[in-house]
C-alpha cells in the first residue's frame, strides 16, 4: 500500500515528511531572517550519491545543528546555490537523510520524540551518560552500529565523531570503524554561530542577528584498506577543524578577519 509505504525503520513515509515539511517551516527563520546562515558548498551535495554517504561535524547544539543540515540539503537538491532561501525546498524533501543522536536525548520529551521520527538513529553512548563521561565503559551495542550500516545503505547518515557539543573534544574511534567497515563517501561540514544562537540544545533562541557559517568541504581521500582506525581518526579531526593543532597561535591577518566578521556576530539591543 503506498499510503503507508515504510523506510528500513519501520517509518511510514507520508508521516516522516509531513513532520519534515511543518519543522522545516517552522525552523526556516532561525537561519533566515533572525539569523543569517552562510554556506558554501551547495554543489558538492547535488554531486553526491543517492545512498552511503556519511557526513561527519563538529557540533554545537542538541537540534539546531542537524535541523540546519536538512535545510542546507534540501535546498542544494532543489538547485540553490549556497542559499536556503524560499523553504519551498522543504515540500518534497530527501526522505532518506538520517542522524546519529544519543538515545537519551531522544527520549528527553515529547517534541525529541517526535523530532526522531524524522530520522534519527538512536545510540546507547558507551563513555557518556547524563551528560557527565564515566569511568567505566558500557560495551557497544550491536544494533546500535547495524542501524548505521542499515542508514547508509539506505541513504545519507549525519554524524558527529566528537559525541558533544564541547568543542575540540578527540573524535571518537567509532566513527572511523564504522568509516573503515562500511566505506561510505565521507563528507565533513564545518559550522559555527550556532552556540551564539541557541541554546543548547538547540530549540530555543538565544540571541538574533548572528552570523552562522555553514562550511560544506569536498570528501575525504580516504584508503579504506590501509589506513589504520588512528589515520582516519586524524583525518577527521583535520576536516572537522577539531584536531588540536587549531588551538595553536593564529595568525594575525586571521585574526583580523575573525574581528570584521564578529562586527556582524555582535548581538545588538
Amino acid at each position: 500500500m503506498g499510503l503507508f509505504k515504510r523506510n528500513p525503520f519501520g517509518h511510514i513515509l507520508f508521516i516522516k515528511k509531513f513532520l519534515i515539511r511543518v519543522f522545516g517551516v517552522i525552523t526556516h527563520r532561525r537561519y533566515r531572517g533572525f539569523n543569517e546562515l552562510q554556506i558554501e558548498g551547495s554543489e558538492i551535495i547535488r554531486n553526491l550519491p543517492d545512498a552511503n554517504v556519511l557526513f561527519i561535524s563538529n557540533h554545537q547544539t542538541y537540534f539546531a545543528d542537524v535541523v540546519a543540515m536538512f535545510h542546507v540539503f534540501n535546498a542544494s537538491l532543489s538547485g540553490r546555490d549556497d542559499t536556503i532561501k524560499n523553504v519551498c525546498y522543504m515540500w518534497q524533501p530527501k526522505m532518506n537523510i538520517y542522524y546519529v543522536a544519543a538515545k537519551e536525548t531522544m527520549q528527553a520529551g515529547l517534541l525529541p520524540r517526535i523530532m526522531a521520527y524524522a530520522g534519527a538513529i538512536s545510540v546507547e553512548r558507551t563513555w557518556r551518560a547524563k551528560g557527565v563521561d564515566v569511568q567505566e565503559k558500557k560495551n557497544i551495542n550491536p544494533d546500535d552500529t547495524e542501524n548505521i550500516r542499515i542508514a547508509l545503505k539506505d541513504g545519507w547518515v549525519i554524524t558527529f565523531p566528537q559525541g558533544t557539543t564541547k568543542s575540540f573534544k578527540p573524535v571518537r574511534k567509532g566513527t572511523a570503524h564504522i568509516i573503515k567497515q562500511h566505506r561510505p563517501i565521507v563528507v565533513p561540514i564545518v559550522i559555527d554561530g550556532f552556540r551564539r544562537s541557541f541554546d543548547k540544545k538547540g530549540l530555543r533562541m538565544k540571541k538574533k542577528g548572528i552570523l552562522q557559517s555553514f562550511i560544506i568541504k569536498e570528501p575525504l581521500d580516504i584508503d579504506y584498506d590501509n589506513d589504520t582506525i588512528d589515520e582516519i581518526v586524524e583525518k577527521v579531526e583535520y576536516a572537522i577543524e577539531q584536531h588540536a593543532s587549531f588551538l595553536k597561535v593564529i595568525p594575525c591577518e586571521i585574526i583580523r578577519e575573525q574581528e570584521e566578521l564578529n562586527k556582524f556576530r555582535k548581538w545588538e539591543y
